[in-house]
């Protein structure tokens, strides 16, 4: 082969990597495997602190985190949801992220008991929202839709039922689940904490 036809080759190639790189620096997710989601939100109708009614409708086209807890609990809710405190202060007034907190025990958490428990933590239902209901939906969202608990758990009474679950479930705005997270570990918050900042593009 002729020096002048490697010149072309050298010349062809440099131009396809240039090409890539100006690709890659205006298309942050050029040439990134797309990673799957996890799952998918269902529809769903549930009452929070304030006692209005919250479904998937109020959740649509924002990036938010979602747990279970309990108002009595005394083991792992209060180190999570301090944890959660520090992700609430970190994007607090981003109007498109949201937190929700479903309640494990809806016997007992009324939303009246709900917005006590908000109160006491200083925040805001507009960016950190409790939610109580039907004790079979909100199980079914945690095991179906958000996936932090084993699904398989649903075949048992749901009278003979508790679920006490550390994981905490990202969601997009497209309803997807993108990844678990333990909310117990301050690592995997602060993994949570970038996930959520690439989610809503800073």
């Amino acid at each position: 082969m002729s020096k002048k036809n490697w010149v072309y080759i050298g010349f062809f190639a440099v131009l396809v990597l240039c090409f890539y790189f100006v690709l890659t620096a205006l298309i942050p997710d050029f040439g990134k495997r797309s990673v799957p989601p996890i799952s998918y939100v269902r529809p769903f109708s549930f009452t929070d602190q304030d006692g209005k009614t919250f479904t998937n409708k109020n959740v649509e086209g924002k990036v938010y985190v979602t747990e279970y807890f309990f108002t009595t609990c005394k083991g792992i809710c209060p180190i999570m949801n301090t944890n959660m405190k520090t992700v609430y202060d970190k994007f607090r007034d981003k109007k498109d992220f949201l937190i929700l907190s479903h309640t494990s025990d809806p016997d007992v958490d009324s939303p009246a008991k709900l917005k006590v428990y908000s109160d006491s933590l200083g925040v805001s239902s507009s960016n950190w929202v409790f939610l109580t209901g039907r004790k079979d939906s909100l199980y079914n969202a945690a095991r179906i839709s958000y996936v932090i608990d084993n699904p398989d758990n649903n075949l048992v009474n749901i009278n003979d039922q508790f679920l006490h679950s550390q994981n905490w479930a990202l969601v997009d705005r497209n309803g997807d689940v993108k990844k678990i997270y333990d909310g117990l570990k301050k690592g995997e918050v602060n993994d949570l904490i970038r996930d959520v900042e690439k989610l809503l593009g800073k």
